[in-house]
């Protein structure tokens, strides 16, 4: 009777629990329902009744109509409700509104879309010389400055700017142009002082981040272009700071810092704040920017991959390219895994990441006599003898499951256990340099990183806060296999640092982190577009953070070393400026086009470029169209430029809806011509076709123009490299052009042989026995049915 009555009592416990969690996930759903969220709301400009003054004021109406509250309340929270207003890149407004609100408001006459709020993430010298932009005698044509270098200006959407830093000095640099329409905002630790010459505009873009997270701390935040965090100080100095003698961090990395582009302007854009970036603030910065009069857009961020038509990002960038201007975004730092891209639209440069020829060597010597190479910034006053050996811990085990001991996480290490060793800790989940404090905190001595799988051999260098090496996954198996294997604490090991070392061979490889595709969206563009330098990268820094980025480190620096797709795109959007500078009537896919057909795919011991992650030739889906090569780039002799009207017919073969492909078409009231076939027409100048199940279908052409921006009279031959599932045929095999200018085309016919189970790569040149004229191709095919 008692189990009887227990039980009874188990289930009436059960049924009151199930009643109260239903009625709290009832209240949590009602509560959500009348929660507001920031929504950026896209508007049909064209639209405006003629009752409407002005085009906010119709669309606050449109807000107004759907608001759930009385007349006074309304009026009240009318201007809190718009935060934003979009006018030139985009059309429309950001609002509050509730989840019903919101849905009310797309079914209104003159709404395209609404995107709800997303949050992006930021994609965290010698860069310039590897890359063959510094002059190689004072005769070095492509480096003699006109007035033309001085006019462009590049838009950096980051965290803001620290504009004391000597990378932003602008003597000698002629009058801001007259066509920047730009301003420099003030606030906290930003004066109208601050701006100059080299940066000429400092605007911030913080409501979204509100509405989002709560009003800002401004004791604890700068609401102001000031950049507290240096991440934006960073990418702003590697696109066009202007040229900096003897710097160097904390001795590394010691010589003459410059941006890509020393000569032309920037403008910073504070679109990063503690807590995030969010998708109104970027979208405003976007609009603004283009108004402003920016050339080149440079953004280092990225989100998740959603379709074209509901990414916010790839719908303002699509307005600031009919606008003329350069967007460079970066891919992202989730590599090496497969389809791991973000920012994948035709008319965004997607940006991957890769080494140079310099490195930060470091040593773990071992006490039974081997030395293992690695990598670090370190440089401090606790160092590590080289005539002593330190015990060494490693508190993983032989298991391949993680251990919260083995990666350092925050309060994982005992202090009994640490105390005065060197410790071994596996990188994953925390910062690298974060688990060094760990360490430390415990009474460690020294840390040694090791590489998981992830990251295979590719050694990136922190400035750590304790004497610190990262290893390779290799030779950091071995190490731990010799710490575990010896019994009683017997394993020893000292650390010893190099400086600095140039030279590195194989150089280029592509960064184990850099993110990969294939672009899932749409197979036949390729992306990334190319790689740019983004491992260990010196540029200017903020003055209110150390180089480790912890508040623990109170380190100041003027220059830090970082690495990223976050790095690899400011080189981009450097030598896009530097293109535009001489070549200012080109327009942003020419631009691209430049980059992408002059890209190399070989090393400095001419072999091909290969994967940090496996050390294996890497393929397009890793580099592109391969390492960017900006002397090349400005005089490509060949382009494939593609039109605002071309790309928005790509969109018409991406089987969007008509009110899909409204959020695009808007602004210059484009419609379907249907002049491209498939989304392989697209003269874009990379080739990658998909032969789809169907066995029946054998063959597939694809078409391509080039216009001439070489000498007026030339002549160029293709060449094709071979491929096992398919033949290649190209007609015409040769382009006579007797003008500059002049367009050509050419048609591009794939036959089946068989059908390989993995894509194919390859590639087309055209040579005029000057130029070579490169495009990457591969082939996809999909299991016959």
């Amino acid at each position: 009777m008692a189990n009887k009555l227990t039980m009874v009592g188990y289930y009436i416990i059960l049924i009151t629990n199930c009643v109260l969690l239903s009625t709290v996930c009832l209240s949590s759903s009602a509560n959500a329902k009348f929660a507001k969220k920031t929504y950026i709301i896209q508007m049909d400009k064209s639209a405006k009744p003629n009752t409407f003054s002005n085009h906010l004021e119709w669309y606050s109406s449109k807000v107004k109509s759907v608001l759930s509250k009385s007349a006074d309340e309304i009026r009240n929270e009318e201007e809190e409700r718009i935060i934003y207003t979009y006018e030139t890149a985009f059309h429309g407004v950001a609002a509050k509104l509730t989840e019903e609100e919101a849905e009310k408001l797309e079914s209104e006459e003159g709404v395209v879309a609404i995107f709800p709020e997303t949050k992006y993430t930021l994609h965290t010298t010698r860069s310039p010389g590897f890359l063959g932009l510094e002059p190689l005698d004072s005769t070095d044509k492509i480096w003699s400055e006109n007035v033309a270098d001085h006019d462009v200006i590049v838009g950096v959407l980051d965290t803001g700017i620290w504009p004391e830093s000597e990378s932003f000095n602008d003597t000698g640099m002629k009058p801001v142009p007259s066509h920047w329409r730009g301003a420099c905002e003030i606030g906290r630790g930003f004066r109208k002082s601050n701006c100059n010459k080299k940066i000429v505009g400092a605007r911030i873009f913080y409501r979204g981040y509100e509405s989002a997270t709560g009003r800002m701390d401004e004791k604890a935040e700068y609401k102001s272009p000031r950049d507290q965090d240096g991440h934006g100080t960073h990418t702003a100095a590697t696109v066009a700071g202007s040229p900096v003698r003897g710097a160097n961090l904390l001795g590394y990395a010691y010589g003459t810092a410059r941006g890509m582009a020393p000569s032309a302007r920037i403008a910073a854009y504070k679109v990063c704040w503690t807590g995030g970036c969010f998708s109104s603030d970027i979208l405003s910065a976007v609009d603004r920017a283009v108004a402003d009069g920016v050339n080149v857009l440079s953004i280092s961020l990225g989100g998740g991959v959603s379709s074209y038509d509901r990414d916010s990002l790839s719908v303002a960038a699509f307005g600031a390219m009919e606008h003329g201007v350069f967007v460079s975004c970066s891919a992202g730092n989730a590599g090496p895994d497969p389809v791991s891209l973000t920012n994948v639209s035709p008319w965004i440069t997607t940006v991957g990441a890769s080494t140079m020829d310099r490195d930060f060597p470091a040593e773990v010597r071992l006490g039974n006599g081997k030395t293992i190479a690695g990598s670090s910034l370190y440089k401090g006053t606790s160092v590590l003898s080289l005539k002593k050996q330190y015990p060494l811990v490693y508190l993983g085990g032989n298991s391949s499951s993680l251990d919260p001991r083995s990666l350092c996480l925050e309060g994982t290490l005992d202090p009994k256990i640490v105390k005065g060793k060197i410790v071994i800790c596996d990188r994953g989940i925390s910062a690298r340099v974060q688990k060094g404090q760990v360490v430390a905190s415990a009474g460690g001595v020294g840390m040694i990183l090791t590489n998981t799988a992830t990251n295979g051999e590719e050694l990136v260098a922190d400035c750590h806060l304790l004497p610190a090496v990262a290893i390779g996954e290799t030779e950091g198996k071995e190490l731990k296999r010799y710490v575990l294997t010896k019994k009683n604490g017997k394993a020893t090991a000292t650390l010893a640092f190099m400086n600095t070392r140039l030279g590195i061979r194989p150089s280029p490889v592509v960064a184990a982190f850099s993110s990969r595709g294939p672009n899932f969206l749409t197979l036949e563009i390729l992306k990334p577009d190319l790689v740019a330098p983004g491992v260990n990268i010196l540029a200017a820094w903020s003055g209110l953070i150390g180089p480790s980025s912890l508040q623990t480190d109170h380190r100041r620096v003027k220059f830090n070393i970082l690495s990223g797709t976050s790095m690899s795109c400011p080189h981009v959007s450097g030598v896009a400026a530097f293109i535009k500078s001489k070549h200012p009537q080109w327009s942003p896919a020419a631009i691209k086009s430049a980059l992408m057909t002059t890209a190399y795919v070989h090393d400095n011991t001419i072999k091909p470029l290969k994967d940090a992650s496996s050390a294996v030739p890497s393929t397009p889906y890793d580099h592109g169209a391969g390492h960017i090569n900006p002397r090349k780039a400005l005089d490509p002799g060949l382009v494939y430029d593609i039109s605002p009207q071309d790309y928005f017919e790509f969109l018409c073969t991406q089987k969007l809806t008509l009110p899909q492909l409204r959020v695009f078409g808007k602004y210059s009231n484009r419609t379907c011509k249907h002049y491209l076939s498939t989304a392989a027409d697209l003269n874009y100048p990379a080739i990658s076709v998909l032969f789809p199940e169907k066995a029946s279908v054998s063959s597939l052409t694809v078409h391509r123009t080039v216009t001439n921006v070489g000498p007026a009279v030339s002549k160029y031959h293709v060449m094709v490299s071979p491929f096992i599932g398919a033949s290649v045929k190209v007609e015409p095999d040769v382009l006579n052009f007797t003008t500059k200018y002049q367009k050509l085309s050419y048609k591009v016919t794939f036959t089946t042989r068989s059908r390989p189970k993995e894509p194919e790569f390859g590639g087309l040149v055209w040579k005029d026995g000057v130029h070579r004229v490169r495009s990457p191709i591969v082939i996809t095919y999909m299991p016959p049915i």
